[in-house]
């Protein structure tokens, strides 16, 4: 299978945990991930299935869309409901504090990382130091959040929800926590469910149950999409068989003979097709060339596609006599 298979996450499962279920259901070895979701998590998680995992790279700026649950009055280590609480605030805090507070929390911000994450320090994961009872001092990373709304808010329970959307590398644990500063109590998450990532969404989801009677039925791979539904947002030409050809074996475009309204801003990402419409790979615009160079490949490179056909003449060789092999040295 090529392609990409979008999951819903279920609650106490890690991310390899669902590489692992999908693998044995689609017989497909090479299965990687496009973002990883903390075992208490749910929602969408798109898997990259064969060819695929050639992509896996290329997506790491990807925006995602999130809808969590927070608890304000309590602080915990891990900065969520599954980790040992350290203080407790009876301070009550309103909805309009709360609406008040949103703003400074938009836009491009700085953020700490928690100690229960996957950030290394001198090569270790700080959640292995957190583990033995280590803290070490983290210094914050630029992230930015493009949307912060208040969805729900129980005043005397001090209970909520967010809907974050955000860059790649923001902590949701860690954006409750320190709305609860700024609020003046604390803060902690509850729960979380991712709705959207690199541009799918829930509705595009199967649960692994939904996977597991469709593999039974050899029907998996009918809710594979194409790997060019990764790249939906970048524009798109169709060259012709010699370019189609030459872009296969790994060369370079002339951007004067392509087929384009306008040339490319320098770096450019574009979606390569041939004539009866394959998805080749992307490129790449090279603005001192003023070539298109390849970026990656998702198609088999012509050597691959030569190489049955090479195959079949070295057999053919093995198979002639001692006469027609010499003659053909």
């Amino acid at each position: 299978m090529n392609g990409v298979l979008v999951i819903d996450k279920p609650c106490d499962f890690t991310s390899f945990d669902v590489v692992a279920v999908v693998r044995r259901l689609s017989r497909e070895r090479k299965i990687g991930h496009t973002g990883t979701l903390d075992p208490m998590a749910t929602g969408v998680l798109p898997l990259l299935l064969g060819k695929a995992t050639r992509a896996a790279s290329l997506l790491e700026d990807s925006d995602k869309v999130y809808r969590a649950e927070f608890q304000l009055g309590v602080d915990t280590d891990t900065q969520d409901n599954t980790g040992t609480v350290l203080r407790r605030s009876d301070a009550p805090v309103s909805r309009e504090q709360l609406l008040a507070a949103l703003p400074s929390f938009r836009g491009d911000i700085l953020q700490t990382p928690p100690m229960y994450s996957a950030v290394r320090k001198d090569g270790r994961h700080l959640y292995e130091l957190a583990r033995q009872g280590i803290e070490i001092e983290r210094k914050p990373r630029p992230v930015t959040i493009y949307r912060l709304e208040l969805l729900e808010y129980n005043e005397p329970e001090r209970r909520g929800s967010l809907l974050v959307e955000c860059s790649k590398g923001t902590y949701i644990r860690a954006l409750c926590a320190d709305l609860g500063q700024a609020v003046g109590s604390l803060g902690m998450m509850t729960a979380l469910r991712r709705t959207r990532a690199c541009g799918f969404s829930l509705e595009q989801a199967l649960s692994l149950d939904e996977a597991r009677s469709l593999a039974e039925q050899n029907q998996l791979g009918s809710r594979v999409l194409p790997v060019e539904s990764l790249f939906l947002h970048l524009p798109q030409i169709s060259v012709t068989a010699a370019q189609s050809m030459r872009f296969q074996n790994g060369g370079a475009l002339a951007l004067e003979r392509l087929r384009l309204s306008a040339l490319p801003a320098p770096e450019a990402r574009i979606r390569v097709y041939s004539p009866e419409g394959e998805f080749l790979g992307l490129g790449r615009a090279d603005a001192e060339t003023q070539e298109l160079a390849v970026l990656r490949l998702f198609c088999d490179s012509g050597a691959e596609q030569r190489r049955p056909e090479i195959k079949s003449v070295f057999r053919g060789i093995c198979k002639g006599n001692s006469a027609d092999r010499e003659g053909l040295v």
